[in-house]
């Protein structure tokens, strides 16, 4: 099992070259997001990570709710680029929006005021942490995956087609799907510039 880990973590890399095609079920997804939210560590156990996983249709319409969100302020020249990468994220198995309920950060702040500052940045680090694991467990599993950083305005509808809470932050999402290219060669910063041990 040990190995498993730490090959998930060598092989968990950005893919964008994805499809539909079955990978595996709907239920499996399932267990594997709520294996991540449930065991995520927060600051005092404040839990504020919050998941929408979006298949099928509901993929593809995030997608388009993205390019429409922003390609009036694109030039010309960008909005077929911009168009040709949502709909390659479009064409995946699904993706995860990973949002942050902030009426929980609030709460947190109002009871620990000696931490204000910090709540909205440990609340940060947390998604990050449900971020990493989920990502990595979908590759593991066989899909291709990468993180990216939109910030639509979602109409009212939407949120309550999708469940979305009035408190919640987007602050990334995961399209995910059968990989149909390998993933891009790594450049490692050199490690003795990165870690420090002392004895």
């Amino acid at each position: 099992m040990s190995g498993d880990f730490y090959s998930a973590i060598e092989e968990r890399r950005s893919i964008y070259g994805i499809t539909d095609e079955f990978v595996i079920s709907d239920e499996r997804i399932e267990e594997i997001v709520q294996l991540a939210v449930a065991n995520t560590p927060s600051a005092f156990n404040s839990q504020t990570g919050r998941l929408v996983v979006l298949l099928g249709n509901s993929n593809k319409d995030f997608w388009q709710v993205i390019f429409e969100s922003i390609k009036e302020g694109l030039a010309e020249e960008h909005i077929e680029k911009n168009k040709r990468k949502f709909n390659a994220f479009a064409s995946g198995y699904g993706t995860v929006l990973f949002f942050e309920d902030y009426e929980v950060v609030a709460s947190m702040q109002e009871k620990f005021p000696s931490f204000h500052e910090q709540f909205t940045e440990w609340s940060h680090q947390s998604s990050g942490i449900l971020q990493y694991l989920v990502w990595t467990s979908l590759e593991y599993e066989g899909f291709g995956a990468s993180l990216q950083h939109y910030i639509p305005t979602f109409s009212s509808e939407i949120c309550q087609q999708w469940g979305i809470q009035k408190g919640w932050k987007l602050i990334a999402q995961l399209p995910f799907g059968k990989p149909t290219v390998a993933p891009r060669e790594k450049e490692i910063q050199s490690l003795d510039l990165r870690i420090i041990i002392v004895k």
